[in-house]
């Protein structure tokens, strides 16, 4: 039973196989990076009941001339972040861990359901809807973006549905 319901809210959070195609929404506020040529806007958390693990969507726009990745991701309002890719092979549905998401020169990277995400454990204390939580997304440069992530319900498709 507990398998089946990790199995559950692993695909809510993945938001199934689909990747978005939708443009960005630009009203939720950006997340400007002082130092870092890495700007984050449109970040959201999907919450799930209970315990079960929230998945986070975010742009990413490298507006330097190199290429970066992101390389780790923290929060101090989960116990354990972790950088994940869903995909469909073989009409089969999957997700796993990696290691770097690449972030090219003078382009946009995208974490949204059915791609990249960040899958948020452990949760420190409640979080429900209409919270603001932030995730600091580790460059490898060295640099560290902290993103401010609104949380929004089960059912929701985007920052702003």
């Amino acid at each position: 039973m507990m398998l089946r319901s990790l199995a559950f809210a692993l695909v809510l959070v993945a938001g199934g196989t689909h990747a978005s195609d939708k443009p960005a929404n630009k009203a939720v506020a950006k997340t400007p990076a002082t130092a870092s040529p890495v700007i984050a806007s449109d970040g959201w958390i999907r919450v799930l009941p209970g315990t079960l693990p929230a998945g986070g969507f975010v742009t990413f726009e490298n507006t330097s001339d190199r290429a970066l990745s992101i390389v780790s991701a923290d929060s101090a309002d989960y116990g354990d972040v972790m950088i994940h890719r869903s995909s469909t092979e073989g009409g089969m549905g999957r997700m796993e861990m990696v290691d770097s998401v690449p972030l090219p020169a003078k382009q946009k990277t995208s974490f949204s359901p059915g791609g990249y995400h960040v899958m948020l454990m452990d949760a420190k204390h409640p979080v429900k809807a209409g919270d603001t939580l932030t995730v600091t997304f580790k460059l490898s440069d060295g640099e560290a973006v902290p993103v401010k992530m609104l949380a929004r319900p089960a059912n929701a498709t985007g920052p702003h549905d």
